[in-house]
């Protein structure tokens, strides 16, 4: 058993020879060390740190290497991981024997050429004729990119946790975005995907978005709008994003009141954070729902009416409801680099918004509802960065009189707030 430490060696030591008694075995008299310890059948257990000499002690059965670097800094000098593949080459290597052994590896990919990155280019995998079976457990399941899941799971699945039940995926995927929250980029794709990136791979950085942070400025707002990408069923996150296009011709960004929420609750969510900010259109990516998105947004401006919360003669800002025509990547690049070209900024900080941009790279299974409900925004307020990624969808079938109450204003309405069906 080798670990990065003699300690972390002999802990895992330690638990291996608690179970010897449970298969019926018993340590050898004179030999109880914690760190080397032999059965009364022949076998034992030797737990050593990386680098620790092997010689005179024969593997007959199996290796184990447990997180060979104790953390990012380690992993990221290239001496210290030099020192590990010889490690492996000079030393674990040499104990194996030829009837029968095996290696177990366990680790997470800090870096590219951390040690299960230099096995499987070195080695191969089984499937490709190679020598290494990889069990890879992301936290959110990406096939279409891993390759098939061992649990079986599909795009966007989360990963179970000890203390969650596996069937509330409510609650699981609510664990893994507050990971990857808090967490920079590098280390969500390191720890928890197992998919280690260059730090380079965001589409911001996070010192952008620090530069971006404005509060003080006196802008006069020549549009206000409230930016929706809708939950895709359930309680799946669903974006929520206020901003409005400045006198300087800017994006500014003003509310984030994105969370997991039902489609009852978005739409209430937007329609009172309209009525805030007093926007006068109301974005809707119309990709999952359709006209139902639409009804959804007009149908709780008239229950908050009717429940006071929006005054009876206040009219409903127009819906735009729009369709997504490319990717994600596609989509998010061109208005990241409105924000390197300080044209989008941040009305102060807002944490969660910022995290997603940093730490979202386009190789994430998952679909961030910040970065799509801020690209709508930017996309319908300054319509000359979109070249054909979001489009206008076309208008629905005329509603019914009295469908959503009198004086309300049915959608959708161009990007310039146009009213319609009054």
């Amino acid at each position: 058993m080798a670990s990065y430490s003699d300690d972390l060696a002999l802990r895992r030591g330690k638990a291996i020879r608690q179970y010897i008694g449970e298969y019926g075995l018993s340590l050898l008299p004179g030999s109880e060390a914690a760190q080397d310890y032999d059965t009364n059948q022949g076998g034992g257990v030797r737990s050593v740190s990386l680098g620790a000499s092997l010689t005179g002690f024969s593997v007959n059965l199996l290796v184990v290497v447990d997180d060979p670097h104790k953390d990012r800094a380690e992993a990221e000098s290239r001496k210290m991981r030099e020192k590990v593949h010889d490690w492996w080459s000079s030393a674990a290597l040499k104990r194996l024997q030829p009837d029968r052994n095996a290696v177990v590896a366990i680790q997470p990919r800090w870096h590219p050429d951390y040690f299960a990155g230099r096995r499987l280019e070195e080695d191969g995998r089984l499937e490709d004729g190679g020598r290494w079976k990889v069990v890879h457990l992301p936290a959110i399941a990406n096939p279409s990119r891993f390759g098939p899941d061992p649990l079986g799971r599909q795009d966007g699945d989360p990963l179970p946790h000890p203390k969650t039940p596996t069937r509330n995926r409510r609650r699981l995927l609510a664990w893994w975005d507050d990971v990857k929250r808090t967490s920079t980029g590098r280390d969500w794709h390191a720890l928890s995907q197992g998919d280690p990136q260059p730090s380079e791979g965001a589409l911001v950085s996070r010192d952008l978005l620090r530069t971006i942070r404005d509060g003080v400025t006196v802008v006069e707002p020549q549009r206000i709008a409230v930016s929706i990408d809708p939950s895709g069923g359930g309680w799946d996150t669903a974006g929520i994003i206020g901003g409005f296009l400045g006198a300087d011709n800017r994006v500014w960004i003003t509310h984030d009141k994105t969370k997991a929420m039902s489609s009852a609750e978005w739409s209430r969510t937007a329609c009172l954070l309209a009525h805030e900010t007093n926007a006068g259109v109301i974005y809707v990516e119309w990709n999952y729902g359709r006209d139902m998105c639409t009804l959804a947004i007009g149908t709780a401006w008239q229950a908050l009416q009717d429940e006071g919360r929006i005054p009876k003669d206040k009219l409903m800002p127009g819906i735009d409801a729009v369709s997504a025509k490319q990717g994600k990547l596609l989509r998010a690049e061109p208005i990241a680099q409105q924000m390197v070209e300080d044209r989008v900024r941040l009305r102060g900080a807002f944490v969660d918004l910022e995290n997603e941009w940093a730490t979202w790279q386009p190789t994430d299974a998952d679909s961030p509802g910040r970065i799509d409900a801020s690209c709508v925004l930017v996309y319908g307020l300054i319509p000359e960065v979109n070249k054909g990624a979001i489009v206008h969808a076309p208008l629905p079938t005329a509603p019914q009189p009295g469908q959503f109450g009198r004086g309300a204003l049915h959608g959708p309405a161009s990007a310039y707030g146009r009213r319609i069906g009054q």
